[in-house]
């Protein structure tokens, strides 16, 4: 098995606001990291994922400020190791300049079958049944692997 995992924020002010133009700038050279790092798999692309973002009929809800990534990685050591080990790990660490810190729950992960890409669609459920049940084998965050 794979694994999944979805992420999502409402950044504290429009995406054309200077004060998040660090963020918006180093989106894609985020992205190629990923890319180079061992165990990543897939992620879901910017226009498709811009698409489902702005779609006010979408799982989403259309909100022009939503930030979310969806990706799959062999297994979470790699996810680990990008999410805390690259340069990502400097962006993670100013979350709090770009998004409001009182969101909740903004990140999920599950298992996937080999070769399988979720939809957002599916992301959202995951990350409602985490909201609602906390931890289970259906969806998680990072202390449910730690058990």
């Amino acid at each position: 098995m794979h694994l999944a995992e979805f992420n999502i924020g409402t950044l504290k002010y429009d995406w054309e606001d200077p004060r998040v133009a660090d963020f918006l700038n180093n989106i894609d050279r985020i992205y190629d990291i990923a890319r180079r790092s061992p165990g990543y798999i897939w992620h879901l692309e910017g226009e498709d994922m811009e698409a489902a973002q702005l779609d006010p009929d979408g799982p989403l809800g259309g909100n022009p400020r939503t930030a979310s990534t969806l990706s799959v990685w062999k297994d979470p050591q790699s996810l680990h190791d990008f999410t805390f080990n690259t340069v990502h790990k400097q962006f993670y660490d100013r979350k709090g300049e770009w998004y409001d810190p009182d969101q909740g729950l903004r990140f999920v992960m599950w298992w996937v079958h080999e070769g399988y890409k979720p939809t957002i669609a599916e992301a959202m459920q995951r990350f409602h049944h985490l909201e609602k049940h906390g931890n289970t084998d259906t969806a998680f965050g990072w202390d449910h692997l730690t058990k």
